[in-house]
């Protein structure tokens, strides 16, 4: 599911610059204009990383949304350029789904779709006509189920969830990454494997995997269109771009031998994975609602994490969700609190109200037509505004404090017609703490709240991946630190030089930037890491020219164009990549103008606190 994202919006408070001009400004300067050259963060990968027949994926959104793309490797080793959202099936999942199913997990077993029980039973016509040690060896994969078995049923499947995800597809069916980088709940039961490995070989669970393939891949259609209206809807209401892969990705994972009454969802890293069971009746039918609300984090969590720094402002807002029936880390994670409240409020505005929109006339014969659709809408939307209000009521006294601050906030961006990107910033920064910490202590909360599928688990990123999501989250010290360490143990990591160019445009050092980006393009081999590293040096010598004078031509602008050139050669199947380098191509790229040429001799002030109180709302007279 790819398309075309938008250009990162550029800053309002900056004029064009020269670039020895920008050499020449204190850090505070570039990390204000950082974030315009840059484009999206396109993470380098290991050229070495290998497709397998592990995992089938389609994107979920295309030009084309019929259109089969080649399998996505599995899940613990995205293709660098691939989609950034995609629906896919998992045979390592798979494997481990009939081997529960073998040994008892009878769940929602007839709400299931027929492809469940038709494989059940072909395991057991299987078993019983296979030899006494391949029996033994059952006996064994389920004896160690057993004693495994957690109380909770929902945490009880997750950790096996969780193990599918990170494992080599068959007949391998060994882990991915080093056991301390696995999700914590699946080193619980990674001792299982080489008691699967020898069930599956003995009943030939593959080809019962292969016979099958038709009935997964009509529960992917069945799924496929209804996920993509999702994703466009969220995006549409939003108004934020369906992104390419940069690093993240947004995974949707059927498996129909699971219990279609559980969704079960996690955030690993800079993964959103959902994991759902299609029901037999209607066939196909997820739940849908839980799949867009991990979406929302996929979507928002970036927008509120980048402005991790601004939070301590509303750290109070937690001491009055302490007695709140919400979890841990949301009464201790001000990022994250403020998130799942931005999301509820999301849900709340587009939410099924129930009652059905009235729809315009096709034709309007006489003016009655019209004024009575009129009266029609108004009395609808007066209807469903109370039953968006009632669910934001509840949000509230659950421990969603904040929902409601959020709604009139994106009532206004409605009106506005903005993005959630334009407005984030305003939402968090011109928020009055006092007043909302006033307003929720008033809110008595009811003993229970609302049930989040989301199970987070991070696993424990390391090396240049941990660095990466400190960059994303803001921490561009702690990204360089990191950069700097792993290029003195090796100077040729193509992923440590990318990340420090990025870092250094960030820091206000263009010249250490420019060396590390023209390095990153001897080492790497992923093609976007190839392609945005000559996109960010042609804007590097776009910005070398004369303020004054911008429309000249300068000596730097020819270099700019063999960058450009450079990028497209590469041939990044990505929309944004395209687009970067042919505008490049277009025209020169130009830093944003600031609205008041005088403020160019002004000290700046990094901490960013004149831009904090712009926001702050108008004291009333009393």
């Amino acid at each position: 599911m790819n398309l075309a994202t938008a250009s990162p919006a550029p800053l309002n408070s900056l004029k064009e610059s020269n670039i020895h001009v920008l050499f020449s400004y204190k850090t505070a300067a570039f990390l204000l204009v950082a974030s315009t050259l840059l484009g999206p963060t396109a993470r380098a990968q290991s050229s070495s990383s290998s497709s397998s027949s592990g995992s089938e994926s389609t994107p979920a959104l295309e030009n084309n949304p019929r259109q089969q793309l080649p399998a996505r490797p599995r899940v613990a080793q995205p293709e660098a350029g691939g989609a950034a959202i995609t629906l896919e099936t998992s045979e390592s999942l798979f494997d481990l789904a009939a081997a529960l199913n073998t040994c008892g997990y009878d769940a929602d077993l007839e709400n299931s779709a027929p492809v469940r029980k038709a494989i059940r039973q072909e395991i057991n016509q299987t078993l019983a006509s296979a030899t006494p040690a391949a029996r033994d060896h059952r006996d064994a994969l389920c004896a160690y189920i057993r004693q495994h078995q957690l109380g909770e049923p929902g945490l009880n499947l997750a950790q096996y969830i969780s193990l599918s995800l990170y494992l080599n597809p068959p007949p391998q069916l060994t882990p991915s990454v080093d056991q301390p980088e696995l999700p914590p709940d699946s080193t619980q039961v990674v001792n299982i494997l080489p008691l699967l490995r020898s069930f599956a070989e003995d009943i030939n669970l593959h080809t019962i995997w292969v016979t099958h393939r038709s009935e997964y891949e009509a529960l992917v259609e069945k799924v496929h269109d209804p996920l993509t209206r999702t994703i466009l809807d969220t995006n549409i209401y939003l108004h934020l771009p369906v992104s390419s892969y940069d690093g993240r990705r947004f995974l949707v994972l059927l498996e129909p031998m699971l219990a279609p009454a559980t969704t079960n969802a996690r955030i690993y890293g800079s993964d959103y994975i959902v994991v759902a069971s299609p029901a037999g009746s209607p066939l196909g039918q997820v739940h849908m609602d839980e799949i867009r609300h991990t979406y929302l984090h996929y979507e928002i969590e970036p927008l509120v994490y980048a402005r991790a720094s601004a939070m301590d402002r509303l750290l109070p807002l937690l001491k009055t969700v302490q007695d709140a029936p919400i979890e841990f880390t949301y009464k201790s994670d001000i990022s994250a609190f403020i998130t799942e409240n931005l999301i509820k409020a999301v849900e709340a505005h587009t939410m099924d109200t129930g009652f059905p929109k009235p729809k315009r006339p096709s034709q309007v014969r006489q003016r009655s037509d019209m004024t009575n659709y009129e009266a029609e809408l108004t009395a609808w939307e007066r209807q469903a505004e109370t039953t968006r209000r009632k669910q934001v009521d509840l949000d509230v006294r659950q421990g969603w404090v904040l929902a409601s601050y959020f709604y009139d906030k994106l009532t206004q961006m409605e009106k506005d017609g903005t993005s959630l990107k334009e407005d984030i910033a305003e939402m968090v920064y011109g928020m009055d703490v006092d007043r909302e910490r006033h307003a929720a202590s008033q809110v008595a909360f009811l003993p229970e709240g609302s049930h989040d599928a989301i199970k987070r688990a991070p696993r424990q990123l390391r090396g240049m991946d941990l660095a990466e999501m400190k960059l994303m989250k803001g921490d561009v010290d702690g990204a360089g630190m990191m950069a700097d360490e792993a290029l003195k143990t090796n100077p040729s990591d193509p992923q440590a030089n990318y990340l420090a160019g990025r870092v250094e445009l960030v820091q206000g050092d263009p010249e250490s930037a420019m060396a590390h980006l023209n390095k990153t393009l001897t080492l790497a081999k992923d093609p976007r890491t190839l392609a945005w590293a000559h996109i960010y040096l042609g804007r590097l010598y776009d910005v070398a020219r004369d303020p004054e004078h911008p429309e000249q031509e300068h000596p730097e602008r020819n270099k700019a164009l063999a960058e450009y050139k450079a990028a497209l050669a590469v041939r990044d199947s990505q929309p944004d990549t395209k687009a970067a380098a042919e505008n490049g191509l277009k025209e020169p790229f130009l830093l944003p103008r600031r609205s008041d040429d005088n403020q160019d001799n002004e000290p700046l002030d990094p901490s960013g606190k004149a831009e904090k109180e712009a926001y702050r709302p108008q004291q009333q007279p009393r």
